[in-house]
């Protein structure tokens, strides 16, 4: 029998993985961190959808998230990932990618990680919501404001507040999960367990 789930991951045998198995789950890795940060960035004006099918293209273009060799690309790199198909070949993103990377090491030398830093906003653990519905869900909170906030002040672009609470809800910093699916009921109780 199939578990009860949000509505989003609709038929798609990726999107269901993706719901089922790492959506929500809390993310503590720098590199993974990283690249929530990227997709999340890339999804801007698209849907995730697109993002996710694309997203083994974009840990090959991009050396697996590793913010010192992003953070290194010489605009020859920006072309050519600008001629990669396996990517959404958009020059800004692209640009803003490697600025990312650039402005996160900083915030990694600043803060010992970007897991400290990320988390930070959210005070160490996640913060567990109870919606009933899909229209319930925001869109922004007060934790993404200032989080958007302090990453553009930091130099970060394509990190506005739906940007970024898209990325708290998939990095785990945030379980959005709707109380009737699988998901929400293990992840607030691992959420407990861990406080």
């Amino acid at each position: 029998m199939e578990p009860t789930r949000c509505h989003w991951p609709i038929r798609d045998p990726l999107m269901i993985e993706y719901h089922d198995r790492e959506w929500g789950e809390p993310v503590h890795d720098d590199r993974a961190l990283f690249e929530h940060l990227v997709l999340d960035g890339a999804q801007a004006g698209l849907s995730w959808r697109t993002i996710l099918h694309k997203r083994e293209g974009y840990r090959r273009a991009f050396d697996n998230f590793d913010m010192e060799k992003v953070a290194g690309y010489d605009d020859a790199k920006v072309e050519a990932l600008l001629g990669d198909p396996g990517i959404v070949r958009n020059r800004r993103k692209i640009e803003s990618a490697r600025r990312n990377a650039r402005v996160a090491l900083a915030i990694r030398e600043e803060f010992g990680s970007l897991d400290a830093y990320f988390w930070s906003f959210v005070g160490g653990k996640p913060i567990v919501n109870a919606w009933k519905e899909s229209a319930s869900v925001p869109a922004t909170s007060p934790e993404s404001d200032a989080f958007s906030s302090d990453l553009k002040r930091r130099g970060m672009s394509f990190v506005g507040s739906t940007i970024i609470y898209a990325m708290m809800q998939a990095a785990g910093l945030v379980n959005d999960h709707l109380t009737h699916c699988f998901r929400y009921k293990e992840l607030a109780a691992a959420a407990t367990r861990s406080a």
